[in-house]
């Protein structure tokens, strides 16, 4: 009786501990700008920025990050890559497959010098889009 107890009381423990490394981090977007690679594969200019207010959502429980804009954008985590820290810039990157099964770099970025900024950016071969986020 006594090692079913123990078992019941593990299992538990084991619930708890893992919800507790899964969390879901929601943000919401205050703009975008989107560079691409001209017919030369050349680097063009950064777009003007758009204001956009759009909800985007970082579940590490489910392995994704979601965009709800018009068209949403899902994109599935296969990797999570170790923080990196400088001393303008923390960043947590994530190796995704999008909806369309792109591979694609996502990138949350916190700028220490501009008031802790954050920015989004998704990364493709052949075009960025940043999106200026803040946390809710």
């Amino acid at each position: 009786m006594n090692s079913i107890r123990t078992y019941i009381v593990l299992f538990f423990l084991g619930l708890c501990s893992q919800q507790a490394y899964s969390q879901t981090y929601q943000f919401k977007t205050s703009g975008f700008s989107v560079l691409e690679k001209n017919e030369r594969g050349i680097w063009a200019e950064w777009s003007d920025l758009d204001l956009v207010n759009l909800s985007v959502v970082l579940d590490t429980n489910k392995h994704r990050i979601v965009v709800y804009s018009q068209e949403i954008q899902l994109f599935k985590i296969l990797d999570y890559i170790e923080r990196e820290e400088n001393d303008t810039d923390i960043v947590y990157s994530f190796m995704c497959k999008d909806n369309d099964g792109r591979d694609c770099k996502l990138s949350i970025i916190t700028r220490k010098k501009q008031d802790y900024r954050k920015q989004l950016y998704i990364n493709y071969d052949d075009h960025i889009i940043v999106y200026n986020i803040f946390s809710v």
